[in-house]
């Protein structure tokens, strides 16, 4: 069967959202700032599981810092795409700094601008 032309952006947008969401995640466990500075919009905001909200050069600067979790995964992973703007769900599971298993959620918003994706938004919960 032959993909319309909208079946195959969709695919393309699934693709390139799935990779984000695992560089996304693998960034955080190892507080690459780098990568993030690269797939954040200058827009972005992130509610923090201290429920603190922080805008995106907070996240940078808190994402230097070393995290004390370490085995962080994403699954049960739900990836929405309305047109230009896509909403990711997950669930979490890591090792604590004092070695328990823990899990925890999350929801990213992203946005396609000029063709290229970038996260606007992030909510993590623990």
């Amino acid at each position: 069967m032959i993909e319309t032309p909208e079946e195959s952006t969709m695919s393309r947008d699934l693709e390139q959202l799935t990779a984000l969401n695992r560089t996304y995640v693998a960034s955080v466990q190892n507080c690459d700032v780098k990568r993030f500075d690269e797939i954040l919009a200058p827009e972005f905001y992130c509610s923090n599981p201290d429920k603190t909200l922080v805008d995106r050069a907070a996240f940078l600067e808190q994402t230097a810092r070393p995290i004390a979790i370490r085995n962080l995964h994403a699954f049960d992973v739900i990836i929405r795409i309305m047109g230009d703007f896509a909403i990711i769900h997950a669930a979490t599971s890591y090792t604590t700094a004092d070695g328990q298993q823990a899990t925890g959620r999350y929801t990213d918003c992203w946005a396609k601008k000029n063709g290229t994706w970038l996260a606007v938004l992030a909510h993590v919960s623990r």
